[in-house]
């Protein structure tokens, strides 16, 4: 019997006899899809309310991260607090949870690069989605550099500010969700 060489699948390396021993890494589009239980709203805790004060946070369920994403037309713009705050009223809550706020416009950025490599055109215009204070998020595809050259197209200007890119009078082209 003649086995294969290994492949490096996703974390696991493992061929036997020609089939795959382990899981493979889910694509950035299957993280999205992956809602884990959520949407759900949650009484603020202790540790959180030294912050954020007392009430109800909601965790999104990352496809509504993205939805609110999508949102937001050509040559407008939104920040990642709104976009907590509108999903904290969709729900009744007092805030939306920051982090996982965060992490699902960050997974929904990669999501839409990866569908874009695959050719499809109706992507999240991830690059309108902006970091507290009009920051631009270094952490989508491409860097500054890419979301830079997108905000441009799109009528924006960019500008370095510390070690930061912020979009020059961002509050103009926001969008209420």
């Amino acid at each position: 019997m003649i086995l294969s060489v290994p492949k490096k699948i996703g974390r696991m390396h493992c061929l036997k006899e020609g089939k795959t021993v382990g899981k493979k890494r889910m694509s950035w589009v299957e993280k999205l899809a992956d809602s884990k239980g959520l949407p759900r709203v949650e009484e603020i805790t202790d540790k959180m309310s030294k912050r954020w004060g007392t009430g109800t946070v909601v965790i999104p369920a990352p496809m509504e991260v993205d939805a609110m994403m999508r949102k937001v037309p050509k040559g407008r713009l939104v920040t990642i607090n709104e976009i907590r705050a509108a999903l904290a009223r969709k729900h009744g809550a007092t805030i939306g949870c920051p982090m996982t706020t965060g992490i699902f416009a960050w997974i929904a950025a990669n999501a839409a690069e990866e569908q874009s490599q695959s050719g499809e055109k109706d992507i999240t215009p991830y690059w309108r989605t902006l970091k507290t204070g009009g920051e631009v998020n270094p952490k989508y595809p491409g860097g500054v550099e890419r979301q830079r050259r997108l905000l441009e197209e799109e009528g924006h200007k960019v500008i370095q500010k510390g070690k930061a890119c912020m979009v020059s009078d961002y509050e103009k082209s926001l969008v209420k969700l």
